[in-house]
């Protein structure tokens, strides 16, 4: 038997309706339609302006042969290799935490580590700027202070690298050999708060009868934390690794900072979405920088996929 539509459940659905249409129209205006521009320029010969040429697909071509941005997908690996072992303190941390038998304490250091997060994070990444410089920097005063220069030194003289000198400040920013080592250590202790945070949550859906459970057979915090918390959380580290694919493939705002558009020095620094932005704004060939960006965006859809396919998360 069918029952009628009330007519207040009708005029429920139509301003749901009132409200999730501009919203939609919002979106595929502001996010859909850049897209699909990027998409159609990237098959132009276009400085930014009403002229524009249709070249096909020259822009990808060119893209193929274009030394600096395969140079910069080395360097982009190498990045996505370090933001790899920076996930691992988070993941320590978010364990330690949740294993403290105080709620009062586990709240209070959940609080702690979200009071970074209203620093904005222009301002962290120009105190680390000051962090390397080399003549007032922190880190080369640690350096000097603890005596570690001298075995830097002597490591150099033993290798023959030609990057670590007496009475010579650490040029972190200068030296194209150091580039990489700095954006390394940009971050430390590699404390991420949202992925404390994201970890904790999933710690927190584990039941007092697992470690009760485990406790009776005789395992030990080390085997706690392999056989029962990381397997458990390994939907959040997916999440994490979708996150950490896409922010370090397509981000450039650490390197243009800390660097300049050309990468610093000998371009060491370059990565595939500031020669994306160096195209575009230095160069003017907005064509051949929407070519990159579609580039980066098949290997990111990539990356994403094998992630989500292989990172099995079996409970």
């Amino acid at each position: 038997m069918a029952y009628p539509i009330s007519r207040s459940k009708v005029l429920r659905e139509w301003r749901l309706y009132f409200f999730v249409v501009p919203s939609l129209l919002m979106v595929l205006t502001f996010a859909y339609f850049p897209a699909v521009s990027a998409v159609y320029h990237s098959f132009f010969d276009w400085s930014g302006g009403e002229a524009k040429q249709f070249i096909g697909w020259d822009n990808f071509k060119r893209a193929f042969t274009d030394s600096t941005l395969l140079m910069s997908f080395a360097t982009v690996g190498a990045l996505m290799i370090f933001n790899l072992i920076k996930m691992i303190p988070s993941i320590l941390l978010a364990v330690l935490i949740h294993r403290l038998t105080s709620n009062r304490w586990q709240y209070a250091y959940r609080a702690l580590l979200v009071v970074p997060m209203i620093v904005p994070q222009l301002v962290t990444l120009f105190i680390w700027k000051f962090i390397l410089d080399p003549n007032l920097g922190a880190l080369n005063g640690v350096i000097e202070a603890t005596g570690l220069k001298h075995v830097l030194v002597a490591i150099n003289d033993f290798f023959g690298w030609g990057v670590f000198f007496e009475g010579v400040p650490i040029g972190w920013l200068s030296q194209p050999e150091l580039i990489l080592p700095a954006l390394f250590i940009w971050g430390f202790p590699w404390i991420g708060t949202v992925g404390v945070l994201i970890y904790l949550a999933g710690l927190q859906s584990i039941g007092q009868e697992v470690y009760e459970a485990a406790e009776l057979d005789g395992i030990g915090p080390f085997k706690k934390f392999i056989y029962i918390e990381l397997p458990l959380i390994l939907t959040q580290i997916r999440l994490s690794l979708v996150l950490l694919i896409i922010g370090t493939l397509g981000g450039y705002g650490l390197q243009l900072l800390l660097l300049n558009e050309y990468g610093g020095p000998g371009g060491r620094g370059m990565v595939p979405g500031l020669w994306m932005y160096n195209r575009a704004f230095v160069a003017g060939e907005f064509g051949y920088a929407c070519s990159i960006g579609m580039i980066l965006f098949s290997v990111i859809l990539t990356l994403t996929f094998i992630n989500n396919r292989y990172v099995r998360v079996d409970k």
